[in-house]
């Protein structure tokens, strides 16, 4: 047993091992769960039983139930096992084992159970057959038992073997009957006890009794013994009671048994204890018996019991022949055995009892008695000679027991015998005849001495009356009768009747089947027995017979040279060779044959010669001829040629040798042929000087006429005539040979022109002139020309065609040049070889044939001229016309369909042509190549039933891959490797299987031969080997199997190439693994076959250098598309393969790859591979992240359907989605960082410049294929936040629209709106904001619409503003990143980085986060440059409102801070660089000192009092209503000690805080009032602090009355500060504001008109009414008509001046 099949065996042992534990566990837990279950009522059922069923104590009754409970799973299952009809169940053969097992430890208690529960009523069959078979594996098992436990089975089994066997009762019967047998053979005594005791005299017992006994008696032979004579004598007592066939059947059957019991214990009978009967007293006892079967029984109607008495006879006569007088008994029962031939039993049985009676009788020498002869003769004579019946199936043991017999009878009464067959040839039947006949054959050939002489000449008489019947199976019959006679000494009782009845047989029988009819197939049939019959007699006569007639052997020599049936040649040689040394050695010679020469009587010699010869050259046929007659030769040597002889003693033993140690199997013709043909040269050359050859070639020409074409005789006729005419000494006489030959030739029969063509370059090899004057002598007589052609009358009866004769005289001109001495043939290859070939064709129709003569033609020549070793410089000259008719012949071929052998043979022509001079060009060679290329493989593959297509097409094929392999020699270096590659390229590509097959073979075929030159040592190209790989490698999952494979074989061929060129280390593990996957190759499972693929191109992936795996995905990529889908798919397989083992090195191929990857995926239709081809993109993103972003990213928008693909398949893997979300960010950052220099290469395709469009498309397009819910990364906060500035630099006037060449060069269409930095960033920021999952926050977004704000321009710092805000509210978690960012970016060298980042910090800054991450200082120092910064002002302003906005989220940390808020603040009043810097400067400071007290404040106090004093006469509104603002801010700080200075201030501000309290800006107008009233107190006056207004006054009107009380008051207590404001008022009537030039009219008459007389009369009237005069031209009415009333109260004031000074007084 082999070790595989010992490791299976072992597997199937563990694994049941393993199924029967788990099932004996199931099996224990089942029984376990029924005993629980059946615990309280296990005791009353056993009670009941013990009741029901008599005394048996039961000592366990779990061990009861579980045996009980095991039996139910045996039966449950035998139910179900007879359901399915499977086998045993596995459950069922536990079950019984574990109840085995049990009773080896508790034997009683089961047989007990097992016994109970045979004892339950209506228990089923099946079960009791269970029980029962179990109890037989217990008994074996244990061995002894208790006694009344086998009492009590053996009365059970008793019992129930003892009832009427049904159909279910037989099997328990059987089982009962089996179980009683297991029990003998311990307790044997019992068990036969209870047998004998139902066996009683007179009483007919049961069936199954008299089996069981039987079955006892064979099992306990010494044993039984003593009751054999009791039994014997009972059961014979039972016979006539037998009526019933099936009683009577195991009656027979037992006493088959028990007489073959008694001769086995007759036997070995000294091994006996003691003796108990004799052979003799066990005859006496067994003979009534068989008198009683022969007589009553046999008669039976029923043929079973007949043969079962039949076959209880044979042991029963082995008791009773060797008895005396009981044997002379017997023989007279013997009628009525022969009766029983003529009823339906079958006849052998009968015979061998008949057999056995008579070889009895011979051997004691007593005859059966002669009264009995007749009969039994007649009866077997009948048998013999009659056909059996069909339903017998013995028939021919049956005759050949019949034999025996009758050899037996001719022993006894050879005369009688031969008497009675002598009455039987008399009648003319043949069957008679013939069965007759062969029984004499029988018997004489059983040398029986007691065969009297006088027997033997009844019997030849008989066979010579016999000899003229002709009927076939007669003639038969008497032939082997005479062979038989010659084997058993009777010779010469045959010499005369016997040989000439032999001769003329042979004969006969050789006529009829050499001149056989059609439709007579049986006939032919009969006599071929009839002739190999006779030659097998021949053989045997003249083997045996000393002494033969001459007339004999004229007749087997004439037989010879004259027969045509050539099966019959064989033995007649061997009985020639025989004869012929007999006679020459003298023995027994004839008086009228040789006498004393040692030559016998031949025909011609040359004409024995040329028919053996031809005779032998197929040596196998009709039984080995060739070794007879190279024997018979051998003998005849001398007789033939005595120069011959000596030589022939040595060579002849030579060829027997050779046939001898090989078959028709295994021999060679042409090798064969090759040693006759050498034999017969050497013979030839004995005879030189004599005109032997050419007689023998006389001979040999004249033997043409004897055999067929085609036939192996003829072709070697025709090469041993060459031979023989090469040898001629006479030209003349051999021109006139072959010039015979040419004209009796019919040449439209290949096969004779193909003879007369090889006869005719044989002979060339010595007589070259020779045959070329034949060959013209012959043209010129057929008066060849190109106008007429006519064929002389001479050959009437071959209607010869002009293209026929013309292809013959080219193939024989060709072949003259295949033969001819090469010293020869240079002078006349040109001419006129060439140039009569190259005439004949082109004088032609040029049909198939004289195609295929011409190319043949061409081949035999150029073959010739290369054939000889040193051409030197010898150019041939027909080289170009011969090339240019080839390859017009080949364009000219179909290339669908393969007719004729032409094109191989065209190809083949150019093959032997190219190795020529002069050479081809590289150009020619590659038109060569092409043309043959296409001529074959498009080519679709013949059908398997078509041999003669599947011929050609073979052909054809090894003609290409030999002009290919010429051609390639020509330019065996990488550039003629690579051309020839590109050749077949389109073919291998083919969407054809057989095109890619055959290029594929081709391929394999080329590249084997490449490597294997010495072109190997010059090295590749750079990328080619990738490139010739990249072909082939998809070629290893080819649908077609055959193309798989030699695609694989082309694939080891190149790296085998690499592997030398390269000196890599290609181990065995290698090659191992690789013919591993060659054998998964040929499956075909389509994905074991892509597994293999892969395998392979993991295994050979390191043998690439990086430049090598690019050419190789290109030129995989490159093809893609180009077959199916299965190529393909093997195409992304090879390149994901060589990606997933060599990424890691390819880093400076990269962007090569993906570029190559990029350009061909959008071809590529099907979503497998395009599938496959973005996993190998994958695989080298994961390890070159930065290098395939940069290289993606440089691609056109992710709206190509391509690149959005591979960016989806990203977006599948959500944590390296996150990844390359992460590295998108970083590429947006780097735009708004400072640049750094690479430190890797990695950097550099980092820090490349990318399209932000590209790069927040892709991110767009990420994001919006994620899932939702999907855990958001870690760096949301930041990718927020980067999104965010990207958008503050898309708004920046510094950030031009991105310019997308490559959509220029892509698309003629412009860039589609939507595709904007703004909208791209904002979809994206929307989707972030989506998973951020805040329904507060969404629903703020949208309400306070952000996105609209975000995306205008105008609004964006306002959108962020409101962004960060509700960022702050709604969003946790986040917070410290978002200011680290923050802070981060507006450190940025960008300025929009700066000013997005300040815009949050501005939110961040009203927030405590700053402060409470610690990050506060950071801020005011980021925030302290931006402030200062001239360089941008939103930047400025943003940096302000921050850091006034500390008073909002850090208010405890303004103190800390108020020298760098009050600096930075004060910076932008003190020098104004624009509103919006100073307006929040203001603001700034507004919201600071609402945290500060007047000591925090210090110096600055006074500069802000009196910076913001400037503003509130500013033309801005802003700054205006902020300096009121802050001045009111300024009011609620001052404390005790700035209250002094303030009030100074107060008082230089309050004529601006009055007048503007009427400001054209509402807003202003409210906070100047606002202010005013704050700064009230400053006066000093509580009037002024709450003064008495109504409550349904306007705030004009509430403003005048507060300004008329003012005045009032200031006359009363301050007139000349009154005076001042007078003053100081006048001067705002020109300011540029309405509003306040009406306000200052106003305001200047409520001052005059509450001013005092002394300072009345201070005022330059005259002035004050040139300026309001001016103002009547004012374009605004309001202004006019306030100066006119002012002008009113400055009159009425001047002449109440008037009036109360002196002069007026006076």
């Amino acid at each position: 047993m082999c070790i595989g099949q010992r490791a299976e065996l072992f597997l199937v042992v563990n694994i049941c091992l393993i199924q029967k534990k788990t099932l004996r566990k199931e099996l224990e837990e089942e029984m376990t769960e029924a005993t629980t279950e059946a615990a309280v009522d296990s005791s009353e059922e056993v009670s009941e039983e013990r009741d029901d069923l008599g005394p048996l104590e039961l000592h366990d009754s779990g061990t009861f139930q579980q045996v009980l409970n095991l039996l139910d799973i045996i039966d449950s299952e035998s139910a179900k096992t007879d359901m399915t009809g499977a086998g045993l169940d596995m459950r069922k053969t536990l079950a019984s084992v574990i109840i085995t097992e049990k009773a080896t430890t508790e034997p009683s208690v089961v047989i007990n159970t097992l016994i109970r529960c045979l004892q339950v009523p209506e228990i089923s069959s099946q079960r009791k057959v269970n029980i029962y078979n179990i109890l037989q594996e217990i008994i074996q098992q244990e061995g002894e038992l208790e006694e009344q436990c086998v009492q009590r089975l053996v009365a059970i089994a008793s019992k129930e073997m003892r009832e009427i066997p049904e159909m279910e009762g037989y099997m328990k019967a059987e089982v009962a009957s089996d179980t009683l047998l297991a029990l003998s053979q311990k307790h044997f005594s019992l068990v036969m006890y209870e047998l004998q005791h139902h066996l009683k005299p007179l009483n007919l017992t049961d069936e199954f009794v008299i089996i069981t006994l039987a079955k006892l008696a064979n099992g306990n032979v010494f044993e039984f013994m003593p009751y054999m004579g009791i039994t014997l004598a009972t059961i014979f007592t039972m016979l006539r009671l037998a009526n019933e066939a099936k009683i009577r059947q195991a009656i027979c059957g037992a006493m088959e048994t028990f007489c073959e019991t008694v001769q086995f214990y007759l036997k070995h009978l000294e091994e006996s204890v003691y003796p108990v009967m004799t052979e003799e007293q066990f005859a006496l006892k067994v003979f009534p018996m068989y008198r009683y079967f022969v007589t009553v029984w046999l008669r039976h109607h029923n043929p079973e019991v007949k043969l079962g008495v039949i076959k209880s006879l044979k042991p029963m006569l082995g008791l009773l022949l060797p008895n005396d007088d009981l044997r002379e008994q017997v023989y007279d029962y013997i009628p009525l055995l022969l009766a029983e031939y003529q009823g339906g039993l079958e006849a052998l049985f009968i015979t061998q009892v008949l057999r056995q009676i008579l070889e009895v009788s011979v051997i004691t020498n007593t005859p059966v008695p002669q009264m009995q002869l007749h009969t039994i003769f007649t009866e077997l004579h009948v048998q013999v000679c009659n056909k059996a019946p069909a339903q017998h199936q013995y028939s021919s043991q049956n005759l050949m027991e019949m034999v025996h017999c009758f050899v037996a009878l001719a022993r006894s009464y050879p005369k009688e015998l031969m008497k009675f067959f002598f009455s039987q040839m008399e009648t003319n039947k043949e069957a008679v005849r013939v069965g007759t006949l062969n029984l004499i054959r029988a018997i004489v050939s059983a040398d029986e001495p007691r065969m009297s002489i006088r027997a033997i000449n009844l019997a030849i008489r008989m066979v010579k009356n016999t000899i003229s019947d002709t009927r076939s199976k007669v003639r038969m019959a008497i032939l082997r009768i005479i062979g038989q006679l010659a084997l058993s000494g009777y010779q010469e009782r045959i010499k005369g009747w016997g040989l000439k009845y032999v001769s003329v047989q042979l004969t006969l029988s050789t006529y009829k089947l050499t001149n056989r009819r059609e439709n007579f197939y049986q006939r032919d049939l009969e006599e071929r027995m009839v002739h190999k019959v006779t030659m097998d007699t021949v053989k045997i006569i003249t083997s045996s017979v000393s002494g033969m007639t001459s007339e004999f052997w004229v007749r087997l020599l004439c037989y010879i040279m004259e027969t045509d049936y050539m099966e019959a040649l064989t033995p007649i040689c061997i009985s020639l060779t025989n004869l012929a040394e007999h006679q020459l050695r003298g023995q027994d010679v004839d008086v009228s044959m040789a006498g004393k020469s040692r030559q016998v009587d031949l025909p011609a010699p040359q004409k024995l010669l040329a028919r053996l010869l031809v005779l032998m050259s197929s040596p196998y046929k009709g039984e080995g001829r060739g070794i007879a007659m190279l024997n018979l030769l051998r003998t005849l040597s001398q007789s033939i040629a005595p120069s011959m002889a000596d030589m022939w003693e040595l060579e002849i033993p030579l060829l027997v040798r050779y046939l001898e140690e090989h078959t028709e199997f295994t021999w060679d013709q042409k090798a064969w042929e090759d040693k006759l043909i050498q034999f017969l040269r050497n013979s030839l050359k004995k005879t030189r000087g004599s005109s032997w050859s050419l007689r023998l070639s006389k001979e040999l020409n004249n033997q043409m006429a004897s055999f067929d074409s085609p036939s192996l005789e003829k072709g070697f006729l025709y090469r041993a005539l060459g031979f023989t005419l090469a040898t001629g000494l006479e030209a003349s006489k051999v021109e006139v040979l072959l010039l015979e030959l040419l004209y009796k030739t019919d040449y439209s029969n290949d096969f004779d022109s193909e003879g007369v063509i090889m006869c005719f370059g044989l002979c060339a090899r010595s007589q070259v002139k020779t045959v070329l004057n034949v060959l013209h002598d012959f043209e010129e007589r057929i008066q060849e020309s190109e106008q007429s052609w006519q064929i002389s009358a001479w050959r009437k009866d071959h209607p010869w065609r002009r293209e026929t004769v013309k292809s013959a005289l080219m193939v024989m001109y060709s072949c003259v040049a295949s033969y001819c001495h090469p010293q020869l043939l240079l002078n006349f290859v040109d001419s006129p070889i060439t140039a009569k070939i190259i005439h004949h064709y082109v004088s032609s129709c040029q049909d198939i044939c004289l195609k295929m003569a011409f190319m043949k033609s061409v081949v035999q020549v150029t073959k010739a001229i290369n054939n000889i070793k040193d051409l030197e410089d010898f150019h041939f000259a027909q080289k170009t016309t011969l090339t240019s008719i080839i390859v017009a012949v080949i364009e000219a071929e179909r290339t669908d369909n393969l007719v004729s052998p032409v094109r191989a043979l065209a190809m083949e022509a150019l093959s032997h042509l190219s190795k020529l001079k002069p050479f081809y060009s590289t150009e020619e060679n590659s038109e060569l190549m092409d043309i043959s290329i296409h001529s074959v493989i498009s080519l679709q593959l013949p059908g398997e039933d078509n041999e003669s297509i599947k011929t050609l097409y073979a052909n054809a094929l090894s003609s290409l891959e030999q002009l290919m392999e010429s051609l390639l020699q020509r330019q065996l270096d990488p550039k003629g490797l690579q051309e020839m590659v590109q050749l077949l390229e389109k073919w291998i590509l083919s969407e054809k299987e057989w095109e890619r097959e055959k290029a594929m073979s081709l391929h394999l075929y080329l590249m084997r031969i490449y490597v294997h030159s010495t072109a190997v040592c010059i090295h590749l190209k750079l990328g080619q080997f990738g490139t010739m790989v990249g072909l082939i490698a998809p070629c290893t999952c080819d649908a077609h199997q055959r193309t798989r494979m030699a695609s694989m074989n082309v694939l080891s061929s190149l790296l085998d190439l690499h592997a030398s060129q390269t000196c890599s280390l290609w181990g065995p593990s290698k090659e191992k693994e690789l013919e591993k996957c060659k054998g998964d190759l040929q499956s075909t499972d389509v994905e074991k076959i892509f597994c293999a693929s892969s395998r392979i191109a993991k295994v050979v992936c390191k043998e690439f250098s990086c430049d090598e795996v690019v050419s190789l995905i290109q030129k995989l990529c490159e093809n893609i598309g180009a077959m199916n889908m299965q190529h393909d798919k093997a195409s992304v397989t090879w390149i994901a393969s060589f990606l997933q083992m060599r990424a890691k090195e390819l880093e400076d191929k990269v962007a090569e790859i993906l570029s190559t990857i990029l350009v061909h995926l959008p071809v590529v239709d099907h979503p497998e591979v395009r599938r496959l081809l973005i996993e190998g993109i994958l695989l080298l993103v994961h390890h070159h992240q930065e290098t395939i972003l940069t290289s993606l990213l440089r691609q056109p928008l992710p709206m190509e359907s391509h690149l959005a693909e591979v960016w989806l398949a990203v977006s599948e893997n959500v944590p390296f989605a996150w990844t390359m979300l992460y590295s998108l960010m970083g590429r947006l950052q780097s735009r708004l960082n400072p640049r750094v220099s690479a430190t890797s290469k990695a950097d550099i395709w980092r820090l490349a410049a990318v399209d932000p469009l590209m790069t927040l498309c892709t991110i767009h397009l990420l994001i919006q294929k994620l899932d939702e819910n999907d855990k958001l990364p870690d760096f949301l906060p930041d990718l927020i936040y980067t999104l965010l500035l990207q958008l503050g630099s898309s708004h920046r006037p510094e950030a031009s629209p991105p310019v997308l060449k490559m959509w220029k060069l892509v698309h003629t269409t412009l860039l589609p709106e939507e595709m904007n930095l703004q909208r791209v960033t904002i979809k994206s920021m929307q989707l972030l904001f989506k998973r951020v999952k805040s329904q507060h926050l969404a629903r703020a977004l949208d309400e306070q619409a952000v996105w609209d704000l975000l995306q205008d321009g105008g609004t964006f710092l306002e959108g962020v503003s409101l962004l960060s805000r509700l960022c702050m509210q709604h969003v946790e978690g986040h917070r410290q990143r978002l200011a680290e960012l923050v802070l981060r970016g507006m450190d940025s060298e960008v300025l929009s980085c700066r000013i997005s980042s300040t815009a949050v910090c501005v939110e961040l800054m009203s927030d405590p986060v700053l402060y409470q991450e610690k990050l506060l200082k950071s801020a005011v120092l980021l925030l302290e440059k931006g402030a200062d910064q001239e360089e941008d002002e939103t930047l400025r302003v943003l940096s302000l409102r921050a850091l006034g906005n500390m008073a909002l989220g850090a208010p405890k940390k303004v103190k800390q801070y108020r020298k760098v808020l009050l600096e930075k603040c004060l910076g932008p009043l003190r020098e104004p660089v624009s509103i919006s810097v100073t307006a929040e400067g203001m603001e700034a400071l507004i919201k600071i000192l609402a945290e500060l007290r007047e000591g925090d404040v210090g110096s600055s106090f006074d500069a802000m009092s009196e910076l913001c004093r400037i503003f509130f006469d500013n033309e801005s509104e802003l700054l205006r209503l902020k300096a009121f603002i802050l001045f009111g801010k300024l009011a609620r700080v001052v404390g005790m000690s700035k209250k002094h200075f303030f009030k100074g201030e107060v008082k230089k501000a309050w004529i601006p805080l009055m007048l503007h309290s009427q400001d054209p800006c509402s807003n202003a107008a409210q906070a100047c009032m606002a202010t005013m009233f704050q700064c009230v107190h400053f006066w000093g006056w509580k009037s002024l602090e709450h003064p008495s207004r109504p409550n349904d006054t306007t705030t004009d009107d509430k403003m005048t009355i507060f300004q008329t009380t003012m005045c009032s008051i200031l006359t009363q207590k301050k007139p000349a500060v009154l005076y001042s404001f007078l003053l100081e008022t006048m001067a705002y009537v020109k300011n540029n504001l309405s509003r306040i030039r009406i306000a200052a009219c106003n305001l200047a008459g409520i001052i005059m008109k509450q001013m005092s007389t002394h300072y009345l009369k201070q005022l330059d009237f005259p002035a004050l009414r040139n300026s309001l005069q001016e103002l009547q031209l004012d374009p605004d009415p309001g202004v006019r008509q306030a100066a006119l009333e002012t002008l009113t109260v400055l009159d009425s004031c001047s002449q109440h001046w008037l009036l109360a000074s002196p002069q007026g007084m006076s």
